[in-house]
């Protein structure tokens, strides 16, 4: 391709941030989606089971896997929700906590080192320009038939 397309430009960039996320997530036995799930979850009240899929733009299925690999390395706890006690709320231990500061170190250093590199009205119409694809797909504009 003589110039690259927009869906290029962008998978491309992801992929970069994820293969340099799950580098660093690797240095503590762990993974980019393992970090994003502890971003995810409440450090005080918990988080329920079912929004953390929609929250992180994850399906079941791996969300389940997800936070049955969390689980095992002792990172979450699941306990019945005590205002609705047919769903779960998915709690941080103590090493979760700790795992979820290292991750959260992780996704700001990358912020600064970006913020250093590139002007903030180069990055304030970054924001502005992704947000209107996510409006435009989002309104389902783009292959209404």
């Amino acid at each position: 391709m003589k110039e690259k397309t927009i869906d290029y430009v962008l998978r491309a960039t992801w992929i970069s941030i994820a293969k340099m996320y799950n580098e660093e997530a690797g240095k503590e036995g762990s993974t980019m989606a393992t970090g994003f799930a502890l971003l995810s979850i409440d450090p005080e009240k918990g988080t329920p089971s079912t929004s953390l899929g929609p929250k992180m733009g994850m399906e079941a299925t791996s969300l389940s896997r997800t936070l049955k690999t969390m689980e095992e390395k002792g990172l979450i706890v699941r306990k019945k929700n005590p205002v609705d006690g047919r769903s779960v709320l998915i709690h941080l231990t103590d090493f979760g906590k700790e795992m979820r500061d290292y991750s959260k170190k992780v996704v700001l250093t990358f912020d600064e080192a970006v913020k250093k590199e590139i002007p903030a009205e180069d990055l304030e119409k970054f924001h502005e320009v992704a947000y209107k694809i996510m409006e435009l797909i989002a309104s389902k504009k783009i292959y209404n038939q």
